[in-house]
């Protein structure tokens, strides 16, 4: 198994960050095929495919504001105003993904990007771990 760490400064502000094309070059990287393994070691965060840039992104957040408002319901309640909820996240957004490439291309839907959903404004640091496994 090849892997590598992306490291990701998601700043002060909930984000959908796009890291498909780090996941593409890391796939080139090892030729053939196989499948590219995208994991987000944090208690906090997740990884999710979806379009981005055509407004799913920003309603990828506000359909988690819905569901997951920052607010005191929380029990986990360090932190700022509704951190509970990002530990919740990730049982909606898994922090991982599983993507085939073949000849060293993501099979990615013409429309489909990957990224990091990240709701926790109090960690602006974030790592993306990518591994390969050739088929």
């Amino acid at each position: 198994m090849q892997s590598t760490v992306v490291r990701v400064t998601t700043g002060p502000q909930e984000t959908v960050h796009d890291v498909t094309a780090e996941c593409a070059r890391f796939a080139a990287s090892a030729c053939g095929d196989g499948v590219l393994h995208v994991f987000v070691p944090h208690a906090t965060a997740g990884v999710a495919i979806l379009e981005l840039g055509s407004g799913s992104d920003d309603d990828l957040l506000a359909a988690l504001r819905e569901l997951l408002p920052a607010d005191d319901r929380w029990r986990h309640a360090h932190g700022s105003r509704g951190h509970g909820r990002s530990h919740v996240l990730p049982a909606l957004v898994p922090p991982y993904a599983t993507v085939p490439f073949l000849d060293g291309r993501l099979a990615l839907g013409t429309w489909q990007s990957i990224a990091l959903v990240d709701l926790n404004v109090d960690n602006h640091d974030r790592e993306v771990r990518l591994s390969v496994l050739r088929g």
